[in-house]
C-alpha cells in the first residue's frame, strides 16, 4: 500500500544518522535493558513540540520530579516518572499498573497528591480517582532530548494509527507521545501496558521498533499477550535479573529437538527467598566424600548408672550359684 510505504518512510538524509537505517540499529542485545521498577506515574503536560530537553526541569513535571528524588526512600514501590502529551488535560495524571486517572492536579496540589497516593498508597483526598481501561502506547517523540527519538517516534505512532484505524480498535487502545524512557541509541522505543493472558496489568517495553513492527505488536503483544524477543527490552514489575530468564529460554540442540540450557545432571529448581537469599535446591548433588573418623571406646561402652550395676552383679551372683549347684550335683551323681 502506498500509504504504508510513507508511513515507513524517513527522509533519506535522516534515515542512515537518525532513522532506522543508522548503523546502531539491532546492534546490542537490549532484553533486559531496563531497570527494576513497580509503578510508573505519566503526567500530562504540553505537547512534544513544547517540551524542554529535561523536561523535568520545568512547571509541573518538575515538582513530580523533585519530590520523587528528595522522598525516594518513602514511596512504597519502585516508581518512574514520564511526561506525556496533555491534548487539553494539561494536569491529568496517570498510574500504571494501577490503571488510575487523576484529573486537574495543579503545582499547589502535587505535595498532596503525591503523600495521599504515592507515599501513603490511597486515594488523593482532593480529587476523584477514575478507573481508566483498554491497552495504552507511549511512544517516545521527545525530539528536544534526542533526534532519533524525534525521527523514528513520529513515523511509527502514525503507523499505530492507522492500523488501529483498519482493525477498528481506536476505542480500545490509547496513543500517546511522550518523554525520553532512557537509552536513545535503541529509538524507536516504546511502552505498552495492556492485560496479559491472566488479566494482569503489563507494562513492557520495546526498541529498536521500526514502523514494520507495529502490525505484529497489535495481533501478537497486544491481542495475544505475546512477547516480541527480537525488540523487547525489558517488563516492568520484574526484579533486576530475572526479566531475561521470564521471557527468554536459552536453548542448546541435542540432536532430536531443543533442551534447556542447563548444568549436567541438574534437576532442581530455584526460588528467590527474603533479602536476596537465594533457595536453590539441586535434586542430583554430588555426593559428599565420606569422612574417616577414629570412635572413641566410650561410643560403645556406656557408663552404667547404680541401679543397672545392683541388678548386674546379681545376675551375676545368681549365674555363679546356678554354676556350683550344678557342679556338686554332678559330683554326687
Amino acid at each position: 500500500m502506498a500509504d504504508v510505504e510513507n508511513l515507513n518512510s524517513v527522509p533519506a538524509s535522516e534515515d542512515t544518522e537518525y532513522g532506522f537505517k543508522r548503523p546502531e540499529m539491532y546492534s546490542t542485545n537490549i532484553a533486559n535493558s531496563i531497570t527494576s521498577y513497580a509503578r510508573h506515574v505519566f503526567v500530562l503536560y504540553k505537547t512534544p513540540e513544547a517540551w524542554l530537553s529535561h523536561v523535568e526541569e520545568e512547571g509541573l513535571p518538575q515538582r513530580f520530579a523533585t519530590l520523587l528524588k528528595d522522598r525516594k526512600s518513602d514511596l512504597l514501590v519502585q516508581t518512574k516518572l514520564n511526561v506525556c502529551e496533555g491534548g487539553g488535560s494539561d494536569g491529568d495524571v496517570l498510574i500504571f499498573p494501577d490503571m488510575i486517572r487523576y484529573k486537574g492536579v495543579k503545582d499547589t496540589d502535587v505535595e498532596g497528591f503525591f503523600e495521599d497516593v504515592l507515599v501513603n498508597g490511597k486515594p488523593w483526598s482532593s480529587g476523584i480517582q477514575e478507573e481508566i481501561s483498554g491497552t495504552f502506547v507511549f511512544v517516545c517523540t521527545h525530539a528536544s532530548r534526542d533526534k532519533r527519538c524525534g525521527v523514528c517516534g513520529p513515523v511509527i505512532l502514525e503507523r499505530f494509527k492507522q492500523e488501529i484505524d483498519s482493525r477498528g480498535l481506536s476505542d480500545q487502545i490509547t496513543l500517546k507521545r511522550c518523554s525520553h524512557v532512557g537509552q536513545h541509541k535503541y529509538a524507536g522505543n516504546l511502552i505498552i501496558f495492556c492485560p496479559d493472558s491472566a488479566g494482569k496489568i503489563t507494562g513492557n517495553w520495546y526498541g529498536y521498533v521500526t514502523p514494520d513492527d507495529v502490525p505484529e505488536l497489535l495481533d501478537q503483544h497486544i491481542a495475544k499477550g505475546e512477547i516480541i524477543q527480537r525488540i523487547w527490552r525489558g517488563q516492568m514489575g520484574l526484579p533486576g535479573g530475572e526479566a531475561e530468564k521470564v521471557h527468554e529460554q536459552k536453548v542448546i540442540p541435542n540432536g532430536n529437538g531443543v533442551v534447556k540450557e542447563e548444568s549436567k545432571g541438574f534437576t532442581g529448581g530455584c526460588c528467590q527467598g527474603s533479602n536476596g537469599v537465594s533457595c536453590c535446591q539441586d535434586e542430583t548433588p554430588k555426593p559428599e566424600p565420606i569422612k574417616k573418623e577414629v570412635k572413641k571406646c566410650t561410643i560403645w561402652f556406656q557408663p552404667l548408672d547404680k541401679e543397672e550395676l545392683y541388678i548386674g552383679a546379681a545376675v551375676v551372683g545368681a549365674i555363679a550359684t546356678i554354676a556350683m549347684a550344678f557342679t556338686f550335683f554332678k559330683r554326687s551323681g
